[in-house]
Formats: C-alpha cells, structure tokens, sequence
C-alpha cells in the first residue's frame, strides 16, 4: 500500500472528513465502516468490513449477567415504572450527538 499522509480537522462535534485519497485506498465507499484502534499514541484507521464494535465494558456486564443467570442470584422483575418508560422509549429516534435535557452527573 502507498505511503499516503493527509491531515483533517476535528469539527467541535469530534467529527472529521476522511480524506479522498485514504478512503480510495482502503476502498471505503458511502456508508462504508472504519475502524478506529488507539496502539499507543497512534489511531490506525482501517476499513472494518462488517465487523461488530465490541466494548468490554459490555462484554464484562454479560457475563456477569450470565453467571448471575445460571447461579439464580440477584434476579428480580424491572420496577413497573422502568419497564414502561422503556417500552414508551422504545421507537424514539436518537443521536449521540444530541444535547441532553436536564442535569447530568457523572
């Protein structure tokens, strides 16, 4: 593969414009997928082909869920409340870059 180095800028929403000349060599179409991996202080960009994202973060949670599944332990019914507000949620379109309402504590 050709040495090709391109800068792009960050937009105040985190966003950047991959450059042409890097989206025609790893043939990345419209609505094409990339991958992004932080190896040290370096981001490699590669064409992700339809691979799933996978967060160990959630990967940790299921099997935690999972063991606690099997064991019988700390399983319970969803508060009546919870189980509507997201059966109500359920069809709301949403972006992850759309401005929270109300107060958020981290």
């Amino acid at each position: 593969m050709p040495h090709i180095h391109e800068i792009a800028t960050v937009t105040s929403k985190g966003q950047i414009t991959l450059p042409k000349p890097i989206r025609q060599a790893l043939g990345i179409a419209v609505g094409g997928k990339v991958a992004f991996d932080l190896r040290g202080a370096e981001v490699v960009v590669s064409r992700a082909d339809n691979e799933e994202h996978e967060d160990p973060a959630i990967g940790a949670f299921l099997s935690l869920l999972e063991s606690d599944i099997k064991s019988g332990r700390r399983l319970g019914s969803l508060p009546e409340d919870l189980a509507q507000s997201m059966l109500d949620n359920l069809r709301h379109a949403a972006t992850s870059d759309e401005d929270i309402a109300g107060e958020v504590a981290l």
